[in-house]
């Protein structure tokens, strides 16, 4: 039988991991189910990934560059000479107020780092490149490792709990740490 010729096969079967994540949750994910959402044969899967850590190292890759993209871009539009707090404040609630699935997605490939060794350099990659980025901006990578640090904690806990996001709340307690 002849071998079919699919480039983009890698691709698919990576955006299919991030799909099955997103419906099932990292739990549900497995060769099986990527290959069923890829429409590949499931060998294609275990061909191009080995493991399940090797496909979740490759999603959360491909997801921290969307991430790193929209926070570059966030950093990029800050004034050094406003408020920190503000600024951070803004971000908590754009980031809320965006597309809750996508951002349980990337919390979701995110926290599997505490469960699966190997992707762990991969979260800890993203967060360090955020904190450049910031700390450029800034001048001060203290500063920004905290900014960034609160940014998870917050925008993690009202995914978590579902409260209506408070802007005034956020700015004042940042402005307390932060300035």
């Amino acid at each position: 039988m002849a071998r079919r010729y699919d480039p983009d096969r890698r691709q698919r079967i990576i955006d299919a991991a991030i799909a099955v994540v997103g419906e099932r949750g990292i739990a549900g994910l497995s060769h099986r189910a990527v290959a069923a959402a890829a429409d590949v044969p499931l060998g294609s899967t275990t061909y191009h990934f080995a493991t399940l850590d090797d496909l979740l190292v490759a999603a959360l890759r491909q997801s921290n560059v969307v991430c790193l993209d929209d926070f570059a871009r966030w950093v990029d539009g800050i004034d050094p000479a406003a408020p920190l707090a503000e600024k951070v404040a803004r971000l908590v609630e754009d980031t809320l107020t965006g597309d809750r699935r996508r951002m349980e997605l990337e919390y979701e490939l995110y926290l599997a780092a505490l469960r699966h060794e190997a992707v762990r350099p991969i979260a800890a990659e993203c967060l360090d490149e955020m904190v450049r980025l910031l700390g450029q901006r800034i001048g001060d990578l203290r500063t920004a490792r905290t900014v960034v640090a609160l940014v998870d904690g917050l925008v993690l806990q009202h995914l978590l709990t579902g409260q209506p996001f408070d802007p005034e709340v956020v700015r004042a307690g940042l402005a307390g740490v932060l300035d």
